[in-house]
């Protein structure tokens, strides 16, 4: 189903001809897919920026990477063919930084680390990512801890590939889940926080026009500012 036009509430950090940086709210679907037909991120691109609908794949014009529903932050999205064959092609050749913040159930003692660890398709439950040491594709996350709190850290995340649910997968494989994380966390956690506690905080690429390195930041929203407020740090 081609996305249709609909006003939807996102902020838009950075405006030229060709991209544009948004700060994705938590609870939005990027683009339309099987049980998201509309009210996504997309359709509220259409109904902004009408004119880059042709941008890409006619489904989910502009995209050039995804964050999930429940994970808040930067975005860049292309506003040009040109733009968006030049971002994609950073992307999947690892030439874009992508740095995460993360809050996780337990107290990590180590100030910095480093998760190597192959992810693919959970063999049970196929709706989960899972490591995967056999037949997983290479994933590496890269982690240094920002605050401390009684029972949760706040890490900074900084990630060389980008599969599905990378992060939280390997946190989760960690033993250090991201807290709210309802698909890879602990059941009795979910009520303590409003979703999972995970934002795309800085996002470094090269401009597809000029050349020139930009680096692009989303603040932390209120729902995660709020849950850290209520956090005893040590």
């Amino acid at each position: 189903m081609i996305p249709r036009p609909q006003d939807i509430a996102f902020e838009v950090l950075e405006e030229n001809p060709d991209y544009l940086i948004v700060n994705k709210p938590p609870g939005l679907v990027v683009h339309p897919g099987s049980g998201n037909v509309d009210r996504t991120l997309v359709n509220g691109l259409l109904f902004r920026f009408g004119s880059f609908k042709e941008v890409g794949d006619v489904f989910r014009p502009g995209i050039v990477h995804r964050l999930d529903k429940d994970t808040s932050g930067v975005m860049v999205v292309a506003r040009s063919s040109t733009a968006h064959a030049n971002l994609v092609h950073q992307f999947k050749n690892r030439q874009v930084q992508k740095t995460y913040l993360a809050l996780v159930i337990g107290e990590i003692t180590e100030e910095h680390g480093r998760i190597v660890a192959p992810i693919g398709r959970h063999p049970v439950h196929r709706q989960k990512m899972a490591v995967r040491e056999h037949n997983g594709r290479y994933a590496a996350s890269n982690w240094r801890c920002s605050t401390r709190f009684a029972h949760h850290t706040l890490l900074e995340l900084h990630i060389e590939t980008g599969r599905t649910h990378q992060i939280r997968v390997h946190l989760a494989h960690l033993g250090f889940p991201v807290a709210g994380d309802k698909l890879y966390g602990p059941s009795k956690d979910h009520s303590m926080f409003p979703r999972q506690m995970l934002h795309a905080w800085k996002l470094g690429f090269t401009h597809p026009g000029t050349g020139i390195r930009i680096d692009a930041q989303a603040d932390l929203p209120d729902d995660f500012n709020k849950v850290l407020a209520q956090l005893e740090a040590i």
